[in-house]
């Protein structure tokens, strides 16, 4: 239920955008460069889609997109230094598999929310460069996920680490 919930955050504002743009054109591939119209005439895969240099290529452009989010966001900042707390904590204390299973799955969810949230503030950026109450909506939608996210994170870093500061100061 709660993952049904953190989707729907996520996925709405790209609803709000596409509901503020849906004047401007019918077709959904237009953003594309030489977008197909017709199923019928979408290209075959080529030989060279599934070569390992492409795919290596595709990881060089995300890491290129998360270098881009460290640069210019500076919240990602604030979740980089939670996440390395995060995980020092983690190492000096004798945390469980288990708990660090938990505390990886926090981290991720923060991680992801912070990049869909930079995505979708550029994107409305170029979509409406002047304001537009719909894309305002998008973008603070964005960034209330990203606030479930964080909060989400901190309550699961708090079940998990308390008993172990308990535990430490107890001795």
């Amino acid at each position: 239920m709660i993952c049904c919930a953190l989707i729907a955050i996520l996925f709405a504002p790209l609803l709000l955008l596409a509901r503020a743009c849906r004047g401007a054109t019918r077709d959904p591939l237009a953003w594309r460069l030489h977008a197909p119209t017709l199923s019928s005439e979408r290209p075959a895969l080529s030989s060279h889609a599934l070569s390992w240099r492409a795919r290596i290529r595709s990881f060089s452009f995300a890491f290129a997109g998360l270098a881009f989010m460290l640069r210019t966001q500076p919240n990602a900042w604030v979740h980089l230094v939670a996440t390395v707390l995060v995980i020092c904590a983690g190492l000096l204390l004798p945390v469980s598999l288990s708990d660090w299973r938990w505390l990886i799955a926090a981290i991720a969810s923060v991680w992801m929310a912070e990049a869909i949230n930079t995505a979708i503030e550029h994107v409305c950026d170029v979509v409406s460069p002047q304001f537009n109450l719909s894309v305002k909506r998008a973008k603070d939608i964005a960034a209330g996920a990203v606030l479930v996210g964080a909060i989400g994170a901190a309550t699961i870093g708090a079940t998990v680490f308390l008993p172990y500061f308990g535990a430490s100061i107890s001795r």
